[in-house]
């Protein structure tokens, strides 16, 4: 598992390591980029000066961290690194999506469900705004998937590694909000959730060649963006 994600980050000067813990994946990714580890906890200064002295530790809150300036700090190209705690991956997402123009590549840890709702795609049950969002941002793909046995202790779930790589293309302004509502009720049509006029939703879907009955699950990223220009 460790030598997969450091393959994925291979050809990246920059790292930005989010959550490095002990420094399992530090040290290696340290050997073959600077490398910046964001780390919440404390008590991790000793064990991350020892297992990985060629990276440079700041400790705070992802949630709240500068991540954009740590991020401008690092040569390019750059990319961010984390095995992702299980209980902040969808706010994390948001921060990562947020200073994506600053990186080449993401390479992310997550549950493996998360995963499969990020990768869901259109006519899946289980696709929904997350994926919408990440999939109109990233070309994404899956590295590997991680047992729970990779872990000391094992977690009562499977994980799983993708890599992001971001798209150049501006969203529209509304974009998160169109699709945020258009998910808001999965058991209404679409039509029925946009923040628009019934009439006026039923006419942008119809420009977009979809009919009046069609689900949110069931739009491309690229008929979001549609519905979120016009409305």
């Amino acid at each position: 598992m460790v030598s997969q994600i450091v393959s994925a980050c291979d050809g990246l000067k920059g790292l930005l390591e989010v959550g490095p813990g002990p420094g399992a994946l530090t040290r290696p990714l340290s050997e073959q980029a600077q490398v910046v580890a964001l780390e919440l906890d404390p008590r991790m200064a000793p064990v991350l000066s020892e297992s990985s002295p060629k990276a440079r530790v700041v400790f705070g809150d992802a949630l709240d961290t500068d991540l954009a300036g740590l991020l401008s700090d690092l040569p390019e190209p750059r990319g961010i690194v984390s095995n992702m705690p299980y209980n902040i991956t969808g706010p994390l997402l948001e921060r990562f999506t947020a200073v994506r123009a600053l990186v080449s590549r993401l390479v992310l840890m997550m549950q493996r469900e998360v995963a499969e709702k990020v990768m869901a795609q259109p006519g899946d049950s289980s696709r929904g705004a997350l994926s919408v969002r990440i999939q109109a941002c990233f070309e994404v793909r899956r590295v590997c998937l991680v047992p729970p046995g990779a872990f000391k202790p094992p977690p009562k779930v499977e994980s799983a590694v993708l890599r992001l790589t971001p798209r150049s293309d501006p969203m529209p302004e509304r974009f998160d909000a169109v699709v945020g509502a258009g998910f808001s009720q999965p058991r209404k049509t679409l039509a029925n959730n946009l923040p628009a006029p019934r009439d006026q939703a039923v006419e942008a879907l119809r420009g977009l060649g979809l009919g009046d009955t069609v689900r949110a699950h069931q739009l491309t990223e690229e008929q979001w963006i549609g519905l979120a220009t016009q409305l």
